[in-house]
């Protein structure tokens, strides 16, 4: 669901954007403003980089986003009735995907591309998401320029606006690593990191969007659902999967979260202790027993010895519960960090396998300090892009243990059919 500016025009609750909202909206003769937009034909998909598309979809992102309406009627700014916008198709709306991510630095992504027909006249609503990555920049031949909204007009910003803009660009850095800071530091707190390894993983949307508090039957949902992703990422033979440590039917209520607690405390499974949790604003974490885990029926690992399989697992557990939160609370861009917290006396070796499956460390680079990794993903990307940064985050992990490839998340093939996308309800 969302809640744009025909929403807001209307009285309308939050909800799909459909043509009987356009239509409502029209009818009332709503008028252009800081988030909205009327325009009457699509350009041309020749040249679209070269049209006004660029300018407009960045003088919306620096604006706190909002939406650009193709097939509507306006004089004085506001709407008088509708037209048919033009013939639109897929290879159209990857024309206008790629041209916000080309033609306007830093580029503008997750754009929602929304078709509207009505009577026979088409209609495109293309919506502009919020950005913290602001001024966005348009250039032409040798000469830049960042728009912005002034109420219905888009003009260009003075030398003073993007200067405040671009201090507020490296404020909000320093509040999402604050943010990150927090996180890593509670999951991470009371760990016997002195005696095992512990990997923590943390995930806070950029743009935090606060809808209803997560119920515990959503949290409950969550959690099985990241089950299913998870184990297309890395199966159950690959190694010890966190999530299936922790009490996924039964989550317990937090300070504004949600906590699976662990199910391996206290007896002969506590070497693969775990926690995760799913934060009311759509933050995820994770902390999992990553060193000292069981090689056979009665022998173990060193508190220092990590199997790269186990940080693979936790990877594709913790990016599975990223994505399937942020459909469930509506968030997007995230920020992810992971590390291996290690406080004891001998170095950190992260330990991988021989062609026989054997335990071998003749690659591994001692280490007396992991050094989190950190990236950003767009948790609603296609399944086949966020697959490949599941890898690549894992590849990023392992390799700093001088581990040089992954092994239990396999990759997709650039050109697989892409899984289908998650779905979620809230009557769930």
């Amino acid at each position: 669901m969302s809640f744009t500016a025909l929403h807001r025009a209307v009285g309308a609750t939050p909800g799909p954007l459909t043509d009987d909202l356009l239509d409502a909206a029209v009818a009332a003769g709503t008028t252009e403003a800081n988030d909205l937009d009327w325009k009457g034909d699509l350009p041309p998909a020749k040249g679209l980089t070269q049209t006004d598309f660029p300018k407009d979809v960045a003088a919306m992102a620096n604006s706190g986003g909002g939406l650009i309406v193709y097939g509507v009627e306006e004089s004085q700014k506001a709407a008088t009735g509708r037209v048919d916008a033009g013939e639109f198709d897929e290879t159209y709306e990857r024309t206008l995907r790629s041209a916000a991510i080309t033609a306007i630095s830093p580029p503008v992504f997750g754009l929602n591309v929304h078709r509207l027909e009505g009577g026979g006249k088409r209609a495109i609503a293309v919506e502009v998401p919020a950005s913290i990555d602001g001024p966005h920049l348009i250039y032409r031949n040798d000469y830049f320029g960042a728009p912005i909204r002034n109420d219905s007009d888009t003009v260009w910003m003075k030398e003073r606006q993007i200067e405040a803009m671009y201090r507020a660009r490296f404020e909000e850095r320093r509040h999402a690593s604050e943010a990150l800071d927090a996180l890593f530091g509670e999951a991470s707190a009371g760990r016997d990191s002195d005696t095992r390894a512990w990997l923590i993983a943390v995930a806070h949307p950029r743009i935090p969007r606060f809808r209803d508090r997560t119920t515990r039957d959503m949290a409950r949902y969550v959690l099985s659902e990241t089950e299913r992703l998870a184990l297309t990422y890395a199966s159950r033979n690959g190694g010890v999967h966190p999530l299936e440590n922790v009490d996924r039917n039964n989550p317990r209520p937090g300070l504004r979260r949600w906590v699976a607690v662990s199910m391996a405390i206290g007896d002969h499974s506590s070497w693969k202790e775990a926690w995760m949790s799913i934060h009311h604003d759509g933050s995820v974490t994770l902390a999992a027993a990553v060193g000292g885990h069981r090689k056979s029926r009665d022998t173990y690992f060193e508190g220092w010895e990590v199997a790269s399989s186990a940080i693979e697992c936790a990877i594709a557990d913790v990016m599975a519960l990223l994505r399937t939160t942020a459909e469930a609370t509506e968030n997007e861009e995230y920020d992810v960090r992971v590390g291996i917290e290690w406080t004891g006396q001998e170095p950190l070796t992260i330990l991988t396998t021989d062609n026989f499956g054997r335990t071998y460390d003749g690659v591994s680079t001692p280490l007396y300090r992991y050094t989190p990794v950190e990236t950003t993903v767009n948790a609603v990307e296609s399944p086949l892009d966020y697959h490949w940064h599941v890898h690549d985050l894992a590849q990023d992990c392992v390799n700093q243990g001088g581990i040089s490839n992954v092994q239990v998340i396999q990759p997709p093939a650039r050109s697989d059919p892409e899984a289908p996308p998650l779905t979620w309800t809230r009557g769930h």
